[in-house]
């Protein structure tokens, strides 16, 4: 009870101090961090920052941190005997918050050398970049940069003499990008990429299509622990959150019309929230499977140009670029919200209106995100790395790689202590039933969680419909005069599902039984 006590008087005292510290940044120094000579308490300048006095405070921030990132400690400490990154020199492009610090002092734990730059302009915590920077740390980073310092800033922390990294952790590609336009030799010593975001694996596909990737990465971005939790929860509870859009605007989202554009699991955590809130939601989306998963979560899917003039708020979620232009900024109402949840601030002709768009991650640039779900993500990027540069010659090729379902699995079990929860455990005869190893992976690498999910649940609603037993107009029988019952016509598509879903469980059966199956249809 004392440590509660005294972490939850710490946490206050911080975030009071911090408050005031916010509002004193801008008015009261605004020379650049770019013309400043700092150096910490032992003389290192290989940095810049804000302001190195804020170190103190940035410290308490990591402490916090580290109670809701079990997981990322837990490998801290099982793994820094054994220093799996030893000789690593990790050049890494992320948010610069408390949870990426606790991130990159776990990957100085484990033996790596790291120099980090900012992936974004605005979510850059300035007492944590300064935390950093006293803690030894090459950090190039500050809330609120031009695209000028942002570039400058990567290029600082990538281009200094007698440092060659050999691993990259990005997210966005901005680093990777510069690497390859700058200094592409540097390719020759680097042994992987680890990317974490949708619009940094998209560039990174396209390197390999091109035949232009000349080392192995870890696409992180499509690992269940990523989409699953990072993507769908994390956006869930932050898109909201009271110092988020809700403190921003002082807006009631009660009885508001919103679009959100993008149904993807970015798309469908906002989506959640925003119903939470009472909001009435309309989704775009390009996709038709996601599509009708926003039609069967009771949103109505429409082109952006048949809501924008009724709309107050919208929300991006695409990853995309020109998603809201000029075009449908001149046709908004008056005091219509816009703002942007993907990694890119192209998705926003922020150009045309530069003074009334949130145009980069709303969240992180308005506020920060929650702890817990980012230990989940800074865990898999860990392991990644670690992976990645451990992995024998040949293991990896030239190519765009998923992380192991088998670690995806490890990263959720370190976390499931925290709510005290406790696995089955497989008797040899069931996992020999099941043709499974007892310690997994548990489920195949084509397994989607989201969509199996969604087919169940639609499979339950069926065989519900199937004891209402009312007539309809419509026969999918072959006899043109029958009359059916809806139980015949939602049974027919009930074992329609359970054997779409028999042929997608049993990996082995070939594809041709499935295409033979859905001809009928």
């Amino acid at each position: 009870k004392r440590d509660v006590r005294n972490m939850t008087s710490r946490h206050f005292l911080s975030l009071m101090v911090l408050e005031s510290a916010s509002y004193t940044d801008s008015s009261d120094d605004e020379t650049s961090p770019r013309d400043k000579q700092q150096k910490n308490s032992k003389g290192n300048g290989d940095f810049c920052i804000k302001n190195i006095k804020q170190a103190d405070f940035g410290r308490r921030e990591i402490e916090i941190a580290e109670q809701e990132m079990p997981a990322l400690m837990a490998l801290r400490k099982r793994a820094q005997g054994e220093k799996p990154l030893a000789g690593a020199k990790v050049v890494g492009c992320t948010h610069i918050t408390a949870q990426t610090a606790v991130l990159m002092e776990t990957l100085s734990a484990l033996g790596a050398q790291c120099r980090w730059a900012a992936c974004n302009i605005y979510s850059t915590q300035n007492e944590v970049a300064a935390a950093l920077a006293e803690g030894g740390f090459s950090v190039f980073a500050w809330k609120g940069e031009s695209e000028d310092d942002f570039w400058w800033c990567i290029d600082r922390c990538v281009n200094v003499e007698g440092w060659q990294p050999n691993m990259i952790l990005d997210d966005g590609g901005d680093l990777t990008h510069w690497i390859y336009k700058k200094y592409p030799s540097m390719f020759k010593k680097i042994k992987g990429i680890v990317e974490e975001s949708v619009t940094g694996v998209h560039r990174l596909y396209q390197l390999s299509k091109a035949g232009k990737l000349c080392v192995p990465a870890m696409n992180v971005n499509d690992s269940v622990t990523k989409q699953k939790f990072d993507n769908l929860y994390c956006c869930r509870e932050s898109v909201l959150d009271s110092s988020s859009l809700k403190r921003t605007t002082d807006v009631m989202f009660g009885g508001k019309q919103v679009v959100v554009c993008g149904y993807g699991e970015v798309g469908k955590g906002c989506c959640a929230a925003l119903k939470a809130m009472g909001s009435i939601v309309y989704v775009t989306e390009i996709d038709p499977i996601c599509a009708l998963q926003a039609c069967m979560d009771g949103f109505r899917l429409v082109k952006l140009n048949e809501v924008i003039r009724q709309v107050d708020i919208v929300i991006t979620c695409t990853g995309n670029k020109n998603v809201v232009v000029r075009e449908n900024l001149d046709r908004m109402k008056n005091g219509c919200i816009v703002c942007n949840m993907g990694h890119s601030n192209t998705e926003i002709d922020v150009v045309s209106h530069p003074d009334h768009v949130v145009g980069r991650l709303l969240n992180l640039s308005c506020s920060t995100v929650p702890t817990f779900v980012l230990s989940i993500t800074a865990t898999t990027q860990a392991l990644a790395l670690i992976e990645l540069y451990n992995a024998p010659e040949g293991r990896y090729k030239q190519d765009v790689y998923l992380l192991p379902k088998k670690m995806d699995e490890y990263v959720a079990s370190l976390h499931l202590p925290t709510f005290d929860a406790h696995l089955t455990e497989l008797t040899d005869e069931q996992a020999k039933y099941l043709g499974l190893n007892k310690n997994g992976p548990f489920k195949p690498n084509y397994y989607r969680y989201p969509a199996i999910s969604v087919l169940c649940g639609f499979s339950f609603v069926l065989l519900v419909l199937v004891c209402l037993n009312v007539t309809v107009p419509v026969c999918v029988g072959k006899c043109a005069n029958c009359k059916p019952t809806l139980m015949y016509t939602y049974y027919s598509i009930y074992c329609f599902l359970l054997q779409i879903l028999n042929h997608l469980a049993h990996g082995k059966r070939r594809l041709e039984k499935l295409v033979q199956l859905l001809s009928p249809y």
